[in-house]
This record gives C-alpha cells, structure tokens and sequence, in this order.
C-alpha cells in the first residue's frame, strides 16, 4: 500500500497554463483522452475546473459543469504514480464541495462499467446509478456503455 498523502497537496482553479501538464496525465491514463480544446473549452465556459498540485506539480485535476441546481462530473483524472493513495477520493470530495458551493443538489456522472477502480470509488461515496447511456464512449472494439451516477449532495460526506 502506498503511504498517505502528504500534506503538501495544493487544491487550485485550473488555468490555461495547466492544460499541457493536464494533456499529459489525461493521455496517459485514458484510452481517449479529452483533447486540449475540451480543456480550454471548459475554462472560458465557466465550469469550476481545478488542479491538486503536489510538490509543485499537477497530480490531479477536474472539470465540473454546473446547471441550477445539478453539477456534473465531466471529467476526473490522477496521475498514475500518484494513483491508489487517496488523491481521487480527495478531488472527489472537492467536487462535491464546489457543486454544493454552485448551489446544485446533486451530482451527476458518466463512468465506464470497465473502470472498476472508479465505480468503487463513486459506491464509497454513494453515488447510485441512474441510468445507462449505450454507445457513450469510444472504445478499442467500437463504443462501450456509460452508467450515469447520481448522489445528492445534501447526504453526509464519505
């Protein structure tokens, strides 16, 4: 087991200098990474977009899209050496904490029924799921399903 987060860990708004060290852990931890438009895109529409930095460099980030009374989760990623040691439930947390923060009741997200590591994160935290969106995400051997996640933000904190 990896050892704890250090408490250096710096939560920050995400700026377009961020975005080629953001491309970096995107492109190494998804099969389809969000291209540099999607991430420029994101910060002039106004989501809440943030960066963990730790030891002056980006460990993590998220791009979160608020709408009334509901957030959603578009995009959460963690550097692969940094994985397994408590970074993504932390920038999970802050998630909800921003989405609160926008006034939204829930939050909403997609995930691959793949990504068992992160469906167990979203369980720990409560998320439910909600619905399926067939075909959703491009994938090696055509399109894979996406579950769509819901929590209310009103609940008690994991």
């Amino acid at each position: 087991m990896r050892a704890a987060l250090e408490p250096a860990l710096e939560m920050l708004p995400m700026t377009a200098r961020d975005i080629d060290d953001i491309l970096r852990i995107e492109c190494r931890v998804y099969s389809h990474p969000w291209s540099r438009a999607n991430f420029v895109d994101s910060i002039g529409g106004g989501h809440s977009c943030w960066i963990c930095r730790a030891g002056g460099e980006i460990a993590g980030y998220f791009v979160l899209m608020l709408a009334v009374d509901e957030a959603h989760l578009l995009n959460i990623g963690v550097a692969e050496r940094r994985q397994g040691a408590g970074l993504g439930a932390r920038l999970l947390r802050h998630a909800m904490d921003a989405a609160r923060h926008g006034g939204a009741a829930t939050l909403l997200l997609e995930v691959r029924p793949s990504n068992a590591r992160a469906l167990a994160l979203y369980r720990h935290f409560g998320f439910r799921q909600i619905g399926l969106r067939r075909g959703y995400y491009p994938a090696a051997g055509g399109r894979e399903d996406a579950l769509v996640l819901a929590r209310g933000l009103e609940e008690t904190r994991a």
